[in-house]
């Protein structure tokens, strides 16, 4: 089994390339031999002349998986449908390669949506992409960092979606797929389930979606041997978290859960893709089209990324 780790160049004209070569820079020639680079040689190599990195791309250098844009290379910071295409090009030959064994995971750098939905690929974003390319039902955002875990039920969509998304089926699923997660370290974790309503409600004063359909897909986790609490309110479940009460949140939709996790790890926290059946994290954050090409962009971000993808390539899924 290869522990490999394969990183996505994200869009060629943001600040993709230049987080990898900061990062793949930084490490020692032998790690460097542990990574794949799916991206364009022509945005790599113009990202390290900007930060004179010195490293060789390619041939006798970075192992890379070269996928050419025609024009390339792009002009850093701006929206093209080029970008938008190359990335789901480098995207999908990594899903790919991570599908045949030939790497444990993936780690992806920036995508821009606009670009993406530009070039014809209508996906919310990483996350629903990478479930359309496996196959998969669906799979789930979860957010990591040092003090704070959040899994959310719902992302990219509008609030008022998000609400009618939020059913019994779908939270349980989400509990299940947190669960599912941290078991794999070898750990039970202590799920907390936040409520959509002020006060989870407030005995139905102020909506009544956390008795209809947040109670029974806690009573139904728990029958099933998992640790899990709520409808916690939102407005104390994340504080309560962080101060050590329990391991993963579930979130009921994109604002509730990034929120407080940008606030307390905004350059360190990591998007993990959960109920797919390959790996995937990611950095938390975008392109930057306004700095891109200024060899500005911090690769702190990406520098946890990789270090999650490294423990999740040595705790592989069950079964695999």
């Amino acid at each position: 089994m290869t522990n490999l780790i394969g990183i996505t160049m994200g869009d060629p004209a943001g600040v993709g390339p230049e987080i990898i070569v900061k990062s793949l820079a930084s490490m020692t020639p032998e790690a460097r031999q542990n990574h794949r680079v799916y991206g364009n040689l022509d945005s790599l190599r113009a990202a390290d002349r900007v930060l004179s990195a010195g490293l060789t791309f390619g041939p006798g250098g970075i192992d890379t998986h070269h996928i050419a844009i025609p024009g390339d290379p792009m002009p850093f910071g701006q929206v093209d449908p080029r970008g938008g295409e190359a990335c789901f090009r480098f995207i999908e030959a990594a899903v790919r390669d991570a599908e045949a064994g030939r790497i444990a995971c993936i780690c992806t750098a920036p995508i821009n949506k606009a670009a993406l939905n530009g070039a014809g690929h209508h996906y919310d974003g990483h996350t629903g992409m990478l479930a359309s390319l496996t196959g998969s039902k669906s799979s789930f955002m979860l957010l990591t960092s040092e003090r704070l875990n959040v899994i959310h039920v719902s992302t990219h969509i509008a609030l008022r979606d998000a609400i009618t998304r939020a059913t019994t089926e779908r939270i349980l699923a989400t509990i299940r797929a947190g669960h599912a997660h941290f078991a794999r370290f070898g750990t039970t974790p202590r799920i907390a389930v936040a409520g959509i309503n002020p006060h989870c409600g407030e005995g139905g004063l102020f909506g009544t979606e956390d008795d209809q359909f947040i109670v029974p897909a806690v009573a139904l986790a728990k029958a099933e041997g998992i640790n899990v609490t709520g409808p916690v309110p939102a407005d104390t479940c994340y504080h309560r978290a962080y101060m050590g009460a329990f391991d993963l949140v579930v979130a009921q939709y994109h604002d509730q859960g990034h929120i407080p996790i940008k606030l307390i790890a905004f350059d360190t926290a990591v998007n993990v893709s959960v109920g797919l059946p390959i790996d995937r994290c990611s950095v938390d954050h975008g392109t930057a089209f306004d700095i891109a090409g200024k060899g500005i962009a911090k690769n702190t971000n990406l520098d946890h990324a990789l270090a999650y993808a490294r423990l999740l390539a040595t705790h592989p899924k069950t079964g695999a």
